[in-house]
């Protein structure tokens, strides 16, 4: 979309927010007649918005009503937020508190902020806003959502990921989720925060260093991401990354890094490159390690080979609750693959790539924290093992909702405890043959 249709509102769509009540749309049609388009086009975003709030100004102090300097600077922004922003969303995409932004129809928008969902005190002023609002969205992308393509996954150039639904498949009206690009934390803040304790931290750190295999599981906004963005960290600078994911989230320091990023089908059903086909690809890379943001299908079997011929100290995260349940989940996702390997074999797999499940949970008061770390403990073909190291246990909740516990650590298995120490790494001494009275809890993974 141009930047002229960008501001007069997305042409043939049949949708308009006239009717505002207090000259929004007015004014930005005023722009139309004001501006030098092609030579603001040139500009960046902050510089865009700086020339045109001084045209709006100029335009609201000759021909507009007596307003107070604070109802002058918000119809200003309103203005400039329809023009070349997303309108009503604008003021809380600038807050940096809100994680999430969830819009149920023009009357219902919803944020989480610290882990908590609250109703947001903003409107859209009808459906026609709301609909040019995702129009705006999809279009910068290529995309359309109508009703023969009533669902769409988009990114904001400021990196949120956006999802729309509308009728026929949203009963209630059209429906927008846009989910924030996830902070940088380093481990250490991650600590300060209470995610994760000071030997656990050093702990990953450390199997990060010595080249393990991690798995991060956890549920939908548990934090794997900020996680895996804050182990990431502890990859050595010399090293070559290869980073794959559906929507670019991770942003690692080190001077080495390649981003591969899947892509949809267009409208026409075609193009697309998935996650499996750049897993693939990264192998021709020469990666020294390999960072899958997530595995949902048949990647997973492409991935399970990478790890087992050489790639080793790869991270990757799944959807899972509990690490018995994601390494159970990992053989499933194995299975999509269009090779039919028997169980066995996907077994063996498994235990050859896998080191260490790092379990990742959103608890009762909206915090995240390390649930549990454990290691596969089996080997070959054996029924899955894991070993609990480190597991926070939680006291009952009291009335003010906040979750108190404490990080428990057992001994690490010899073999894991040997490698690390081969590879040069300081094992803490709170996993060390004298962590913990009892063994390391091994189950088998049910």
């Amino acid at each position: 979309m141009g930047l002229r249709d960008r501001i007069a509102g997305e042409p043939g769509s049949g949708r308009s927010d006239d009717g505002d009540g207090d000259g929004v749309s007015y004014y930005r049609r005023r722009l139309l007649e004001e501006v030098n388009l092609s030579e603001i086009a040139e500009l960046s975003t902050a510089q865009r918005r700086a020339r045109l709030e001084r045209v709006v100004g100029r335009m609201v102090s000759r021909e507009g009503p007596v307003l107070s300097t604070a109802e002058r600077t918000r119809l200003i922004r309103r203005v400039i937020d329809e023009a070349i922003g997303l309108g009503v969303l604008e003021p809380l995409l600038a807050d940096p508190s809100v994680t999430e932004i969830m819009v149920n129809g023009p009357d219902e928008v919803f944020l989480e902020r610290n882990g908590r969902i609250e109703r947001a005190d903003i409107t859209f002023t009808d459906e026609g806003q709301l609909y040019q609002t995702i129009d705006r969205i999809v279009s910068q992308v290529n995309r359309r959502v109508d009703e023969s393509s009533p669902m769409v996954d988009a990114r904001l150039p400021t990196g949120e990921r956006v999802n729309v639904i509308i009728p026929p498949l949203a009963l209630r009206g059209p429906t927008m989720t846009i989910r924030r690009f996830p902070r940088l934390f380093t481990l250490d803040q991650l600590t300060e925060m209470n995610s994760l304790d000071p030997p656990t931290a050093q702990l990953l750190r450390a199997c990060v260093e010595g080249k393990l295999n991690i798995v991060i599981s956890g549920g939908t906004g548990a934090g794997k991401t900020t996680l895996l963005n804050a182990l990431s960290a502890a990859v050595p600078p010399g090293e070559r990354i290869i980073t794959v994911e559906d929507n670019a989230e991770l942003r690692l320091q080190q001077p080495h890094v390649v981003t591969l990023e899947a892509r949809p089908s267009n409208v026409e059903g075609k193009g697309e490159v998935t996650i499996r086909d750049l897993v693939r690809n990264s192998l021709r890379m020469r990666p020294d390690r390999i960072i899958v943001g997530e595995v949902r299908g048949a990647e997973t079997l492409d991935m399970l080979q990478a790890l087992n011929t050489g790639h080793e100290g790869s991270l990757v995260t799944v959807h899972a609750n509990s690490p018995d349940d994601a390494i159970h989940r990992l053989e499933t996702l194995a299975t999509m693959s269009d090779l039919h390997i028997p169980f066995e074999a996907l077994r063996d797999q498994i235990n050859s790539a896998i080191h260490v499940i790092v379990q990742i949970d959103r608890y009762a008061d909206g915090r995240r924290r390390i649930a549990e770390v454990a290691i596969v403990a089996s080997s070959r073909r054996e029924s899955f093992q894991l070993g609990t190291v480190a597991r926070f246990e939680a006291d009952p909740i009291g009335p003010d909702r906040h979750v108190i516990g404490r990080m428990r650590h057992f001994p690490l298995p010899p073999a894991i405890h040997r490698r690390l120490e081969l590879m040069g790494m300081k094992v803490p001494a709170e996993f060390g043959p004298e962590a913990d009275l009892d063994q390391t809890p091994v189950r088998e993974a049910s």
